[in-house]
């Protein structure tokens, strides 16, 4: 009977490469404020004397803010609640924080007024008295204030009891607020040219101008009125709502703030676009070169991954950020990692059994390669959703970006570089010639380490030994030399400008000293476009002193262009440091129970060891050489855990498989055989993300360079590490404590038991 899934494939493969391309086409990308430009504020509500801080008070403040964002005439605003107590403002486009943070940050005024009459032209009002445009525009005159939001208890949107579905906003005052409501009632009755109104203003704007009906004036006001009108039930909340909130403020602190130029964003862009077209381009000739026919259909099957990664992107709405470029062109690597996996099984599949033919060994390869490809995915995604939790800003976007870019290159790599493969090779011309296909023949490299390779294992002490050498000599630029912790993780303000001249760093330095900063530090580095780039760090600013170093700048290098500001409170800091490590500890721990249940404990070990040698290698690295340490590390150090094992995981895969099938010969040659088998695959996997990373290094500018070099640090290690370390520990570890399936509850079925090549049995390990 003929097998129905390879057409299943294809039709699966059209049907998403067709949705991806509809959501391409008909929506755009929502770009984050490091990319467009703009500005960001984290405002955190602080607890008042009557009000406590929580979800309810900070939903309140937020419908305030969002009104003082409308008067700011920024286009797109974003407002959005965080957690109980934290409220995002992003405003594209605003490159000057002051105005911004000095209208967001005021505590909200309500107040009510006794509307005086309408002012003729140039009449200027009296002590106490304003002139505002009412609700509809038109200027009226009021009197001094009678009542404040204090008095104010609350404020409801409710539907007349005799009206037909019409909307009123009732208000009820407290104790302190009846007798200044009974006197503007009683003002406002006093007035009838005035038409008997009463102003309702929050910060200075009149949200409602209502007339006093006659049986009010009556009664003399009372604990509560009721406002009518042509309300919509939108517009009855969202005046109950001001009302309430002005009733109830609460004071708000900027934590966050973050201000990038609208030049550096494109820049970003175009620099991470052809630092992804120049990776691609290198990872697919190598890929061809290493497995030609096959290596070029999986470079082509490429083109689906950025297709189905975009379009997830837009379909989800989330929001790209620089780190989340990053993301999209590591995935990149990810995808290759995956059909390097495959097209190695398959060679030796056929290599084995080459009367079976090309296609038998392909779909071979794609079925014992599966559990290390999810495996290794697997541990990447824990890692993305570690940074998703924990990070914060535009580093979130990483782990969403990176998310997404492991199931689009799971999706490209097991489906659509599978449907072209099989078709590949159920052509004539390539059965008659199999060389071409890239599966036929296992190259000199492997041939060698096959027949002649050296015995690892034998100087397994000595590879334990060096890891631990390495790992005291980056303790030791650790502890002497100290970690560089960014803005992010210490709190304070990091402000980076473009010059239009070169100018010495020791005289920005003075400059910024006399501007009143003696303790800054100030940095300088060299731009794009023959630009002079100055970097200075300091404590916990305002915005008029981040202004006050901007001018002095300017006064010794010229026309000065803000390129990025970045304020972090000193209790975000500590926050996102605290977050950092409790990211780190929790990525170790969930990587050991993953692969405590997929391999045994000791494996696990092994692996976590080997992973943590790794992390500790690049962290000290940086340490001795100054670089800091700041929330894109972070990001490079969780994607560096995830990578780590990644390699580890392909070793262990054919470890596990090899030690099923030889229970009698010696651990040690048969885990030294499983690595020089996999040898191949571990070094053209790690070259095929290290072409993507180079080419971000030299191109990702400052923002992404200490990212690539990370990655690229952690990768090469990694390589060594797993093929080194890792399984050295593991046979230590299995030597000194070996499997004894007799008093073991847990059995572990090798996962190639069920695949039908002729000589894989199900086994216990």
């Amino acid at each position: 009977m003929i097998s129905r899934a390879p057409w299943w494939r294809a039709v699966a493969a059209f049907f998403v490469v067709a949705i991806a391309l509809t959501f391409a086409l008909t929506s755009s990308a929502k770009l984050g404020l490091d990319l467009r430009g703009g500005t960001q504020i984290v405002l955190e509500t602080q607890d008042s004397d009557r009000v406590k801080a929580d979800a309810e008070s900070t939903d309140r403040a937020l419908s305030v803010l969002r009104g003082r964002v409308d008067a700011l005439g920024v286009a797109e605003p974003t407002l959005a609640r965080s957690g109980e107590t934290r409220i995002i403002i992003e405003l594209p486009g605003l490159q000057d924080p002051r105005e911004a943070a000095k209208v967001i940050g005021q505590t909200a005024q309500l107040s009510f007024h006794e509307v005086l009459g309408i002012p003729t032209e140039g009449q200027e009002p009296g002590a106490g008295e304003q002139i505002l445009d009412d609700e509809s525009g038109q200027p009226v005159l009021v009197g001094k204030p009678l009542l404040d939001g204090n008095g104010v208890k609350d404020a409801s949107a409710q539907t007349e009891q005799q009206g037909l579905g019409q909307w009123l906003v009732n208000v009820d005052f407290n104790g302190q607020g009846r007798t200044g409501w009974k006197q503007l009632v009683s003002d406002a009755c006093a007035n009838p040219a005035a038409g008997n109104r009463v102003a309702i203003v929050l910060d200075t704007e009149v949200i409602s101008s209502p007339g006093v009906v006659p049986e009010l004036c009556a009664s003399g006001g009372g604990s509560s009125t009721s406002i009518s009108g042509d309300f919509t039930q939108a517009s009855a909340k969202d005046l109950a709502v001001l009302i309430k909130g002005g009733a109830l403020p609460v004071p708000v602190e900027t934590v966050e703030q973050r201000t990038v130029g609208p030049t550096l964003g494109k820049v970003a862009i175009d620099a991470s676009i052809e630092a992804a077209i120049i990776g691609i381009i290198l990872t697919g000739l190598f890929i061809m070169f290493v497995y030609r026919l096959v290596g070029l259909l999986a470079t082509i099957a490429l083109g689906s991954y950025a297709l189905i990664s975009y379009g997830i992107l837009v379909w989800l709405g989330a929001t790209l950020t620089l780190p989340g470029l990053a993301g999209f062109v590591l995935a990149v690597g990810l995808a290759i990692d995956a059909n390097v996996l495959v097209f190695e099984r398959a060679r030796e599949e056929y290599a084995e059994r080459t009367a079976a033919g090309l296609s038998p060994a392909l779909n071979t390869g794609f079925s014992k390669a599966w559990s290390a490809i999810i495996d290794s995915n697997v541990t990447t995604l824990l890692a993305a959703a570690l940074l998703f939790f924990f990070a914060s800003g535009p580093v979130k976007g990483f782990g969403v970006t990176l998310s997404i870019g492991v199931v689009a290159s799971m999706i490209s790599a097991l489906v659509v570089a599978r449907v072209l493969s099989e078709w590949a090779m159920k052509r004539a011309y390539v059965r008659r010639h199999p060389r071409i296909s890239g599966i036929a023949g296992t190259g000199r490299l492997r041939t060698w380490l096959t027949e002649n390779g050296p015995d690892l294992m034998k100087r397994s002490g000595t590879w334990i030994a060096a890891t631990a050498v390495v790992a005291m000599i980056s303790v030791g630029g650790i502890v002497l030399r100290g970690l560089d912790l960014g803005v992010e993780f210490t709190g304070g303000r990091l402000l980076e400008y473009s010059t239009s001249q070169t100018v010495e760093v020791e005289q920005a330095r003075e400059a910024v000293g006399d501007a009143g900063f003696p303790k800054a530090v100030v940095q300088s580095s060299s731009g794009d476009g023959g630009t002079e780039n100055i970097t200075v760090r300091v404590d916990d600013i305002t915005n008029d002193e981040a202004f006050r170093i901007e001018t002095a700048l300017a006064g010794v290098a010229g026309e000065v262009d803000k390129e990025r500001d970045e304020l972090i409170g000193p209790s975000l800091g500590k926050e996102l440091r605290d977050k950092a490590v409790i990211a780190f500890a929790i990525a170790i721990a969930a990587q050991m129970i993953y692969l405590a249940w997929r391999f045994r404990w000791t494996y696990a070990a092994a692996a976590v060891l080997s992973m943590a040698s790794v992390v500790l290698t690049v962290v000290g690295a940086f340490a001795w050489w100054g670089k800091p340490i700041d929330g894109v590390f972070l990001a490079a150090v969780l994607s560096i855990i995830g990578l780590a094992v990644n390699d580890t995981i392909v070793v262990f895969d054919r470890i596990r498989e090899h030690t099923a099938a030889n229970r009698r010969r010696p651990l040690r040659d048969v885990v030294n055989e499983a690595i020089l088998q996999t040898i191949p695959r571990t070094i053209n996997t790690g070259l095929g993300a290290m072409f993507i990373l180079a080419a971000l290094a030299v191109l990702g500018g400052d923002s992404l360079t200490d990212f690539a070099i990370a990655l690229l640090m952690g990768l090469s290690v990694g390589i060594l590490s797993t093929i080194f370390t890792a399984s050295a520990l593991a046979v230590v570890l299995e030597e000194r404590w070996p499997f004894d399936p007799s008093n073991s509850r847990k059995r572990l079925v090798d996962p190639y038991a069920n695949v039908d090549d002729g000589r894989s049995t199900g086994a216990v390990i």
